[in-house]
């Protein structure tokens, strides 16, 4: 199942759109998506979620092809099989999928640890990513297109069509993951001197990095995990959650990091870091 959220979507006073979704798409993309280099993206890692939940995902949710494709010359398939022919290819590609979960479970019994193990599952496993960006026209015009994978296709069209769907907020401020409620919290902290957006913008990149507003246990974060979870991340410098934040600049040509027209938060704290 191919899903698509659109997560924040702003707009600067210059003019300059800043973009942040979160998608659930076979895991088998990503080094497509990954090429991309105008991109920042958080993408939960296998290593990360408890095994058992995976086993779950495969067992009941496994990631199935989009289009069966004829085998022939080339990287395209231009026909599918025959529509007896999917039925029993989808029966084998499961029974793969259901070979993969029992052979984890079997590892699980030796006491191998979860990064080794849920490898063997990644090709039936859907990747949770968090993408944020300013430039998406070439991306779309290259994976929405007859020539891309068709699941690349189905995902890249989900994703263009759930811009054009969307009003972006004019706004100074983008912050992926950060409610009313946490904005309200912050608005209370700056009678005490702290600033508002430094405030919050530790808080979307610790959500960034679980890619969601939920923790891998279905719990909602909370501001002092948050806050502590940034700043794990960034004295060890994993900055890349910290590239969805920014603040807006006054020039829509202005570049700072792959972002234009807004100052990518991580480009402030590599800043900060060498000085």
């Amino acid at each position: 199942m191919i899903e698509v959220k659109i997560i924040a979507d702003s707009i600067s006073p210059a003019g300059k759109r800043l973009t942040t979704m979160q998608l659930k798409y076979p895991r088998f993309l990503l080094a497509q998506l990954n090429t991309h280099r105008v991109f920042s993206r958080s993408t939960a890692s296998s290593r990360a979620i408890p095994t058992l939940k995976l086993l779950e995902q495969v067992e009941l949710e496994p990631v199935l092809p989009e289009f069966w494709g004829k085998n022939q010359a080339g990287m395209q398939a231009e026909s599918e099989i025959d529509p007896a022919e999917i039925e029993a290819a989808l029966q084998i590609w499961q029974q793969a999928a259901q070979s993969a979960a029992n052979h984890v479970r079997e590892l699980l019994k030796y006491g191998v640890h979860k990064q080794l193990v849920n490898r063997l599952l990644e090709p039936f496993l859907h990747a949770q990513t968090v993408v944020t960006a300013t430039e998406w026209d070439n991306f779309f015009q290259l994976r929405c297109h007859h020539d891309s994978q068709p699941e690349m296709q189905v995902l890249v069209c989900a994703m263009r069509d759930a811009m054009n769907a969307s009003k972006p907020e004019e706004t100074i401020y983008h912050l992926p993951y950060i409610t009313q409620d946490d904005k309200d919290w912050a608005d209370r902290r700056v009678r005490h001197g702290y600033e508002w957006y430094d405030l919050l913008a530790p808080m979307s990149a610790a959500r960034c990095a679980r890619v969601s507003y939920l923790k891998h246990d279905g719990q909602k974060a909370d501001v002092q995990s948050d806050l502590k979870l940034a700043g794990k991340l960034e004295s060890a410098g994993h900055w890349s959650c910290f590239e969805h934040q920014a603040k807006a600049l006054r020039s829509p040509e202005e570049r700072s990091g792959n972002f234009f027209g807004w100052e990518q938060h991580r480009q402030v704290i590599d800043k900060g870091n060498r000085n």
